[in-house]
């Protein structure tokens, strides 16, 4: 092991391409055995993040995805050089990945039900949201606003982009006004946030959705753990910003395991959206059905 923590950045051993370590249990799993269960640990459960194709492989119907905007990219509309010039950044993010930002959106099928969805890619300079961000997200909206579609987002980002200032900031309040518009239409917005999300999306549209579920452990806050310390003068428990301590105040309404992810997002869209073949009933069909069986629901105690 000393070896290997000597060699940082040479050319990976056969072992490392067969083993994979657990950063919560420290155990040793073969990687083929933790992809094929769907990036969780068979010893503990870690949830290890994942890739916006792996997302989309195992979240969306096969052959059912058509992803929208791809081509949207934006240059330097601030001249910013920090270390290193914002396109030489852009350039090699663009080289790794694979796409233009760090969001992708489309339409795709759930269980045979159409949906529109995004995906955030950390990967892409820790998934900040700029410009081509909260523009692909706002047009989501309206595109599924338009056609009548729920959307589910699936969040995993560091924040706002540093590297485009206020046109970052910008897009907080854009994305909002168009969940705003897509509310008034009275179409479901399921928000599942991922390990992280932090910053200006976590207090922003992350926090927005009709239903906000997230995977086990996942790294959710605002400001970071030791400024949050700083700030408030208090010692914080050990699983604080952690999607459990989330859902013990409130934030949060489930916590759903990777494996069972696709099938809660199935049974919800069949809770909360009308099957497309009866869009074009008549207002009032099924309203003496919907009393009838509203008799016989169990007296509710009060609402959030």
């Amino acid at each position: 092991m000393a070896e290997r923590e000597q060699t940082t950045g040479a050319a990976p051993t056969p072992s490392d391409d067969i083993w994979s370590k657990c950063p919560s249990c420290k155990e040793m799993a073969f990687r083929k055995e933790v992809e094929r269960n769907l990036s969780v640990c068979p010893k503990c459960g870690y949830h290890f993040r994942i890739t916006v194709a792996r997302r989309l492989s195992i979240s969306v119907d096969r052959g059912t995805w058509r992803e929208l905007m791809a081509e949207m990219a934006i240059g330097d509309p601030l001249g910013f050089v920090d270390s290193r010039p914002y396109p030489a950044r852009m350039e090699q993010a663009r080289a790794s990945s694979g796409r233009n930002d760090a969001v992708v959106v489309g339409i795709g099928k759930i269980e045979n039900r159409p949906v529109a969805i995004a995906v955030m890619d950390f990967e892409f300079m820790g998934g900040s949201m700029g410009v081509v961000v909260g523009e692909k997200l706002a047009r989501l909206f309206d595109i599924a606003c338009a056609r009548k579609l729920p959307v589910i987002v699936f969040a995993a980002s560091g924040g706002a982009r540093m590297q485009e200032g206020a046109l970052s900031l910008m897009q907080l309040a854009k994305v909002s006004a168009a969940i705003a518009r897509f509310r008034d239409a009275r179409l479901p917005y399921i928000s599942v946030l991922c390990d992280p999300t932090t910053g200006g999306v976590a207090a922003s549209f992350a926090m927005l959705g009709d239903l906000n579920l997230s995977e086990p452990g996942a790294l959710i806050g605002f400001a970071g753990r030791r400024v949050t310390e700083q700030t408030s003068n208090q010692q914080l428990p050990d699983d604080f910003q952690r999607a459990e301590f989330l859902l013990a105040h409130g934030m949060l309404d489930a916590i759903v395991p990777r494996h069972q992810m696709r099938f809660t997002l199935a049974r919800i869209l069949a809770m909360l959206t009308r099957p497309r073949g009866n869009r074009g009933a008549a207002p009032g069909a099924g309203k003496g059905k919907r009393r009838r069986s509203a008799q016989n629901l169990p007296p509710t105690t009060g609402s959030r």
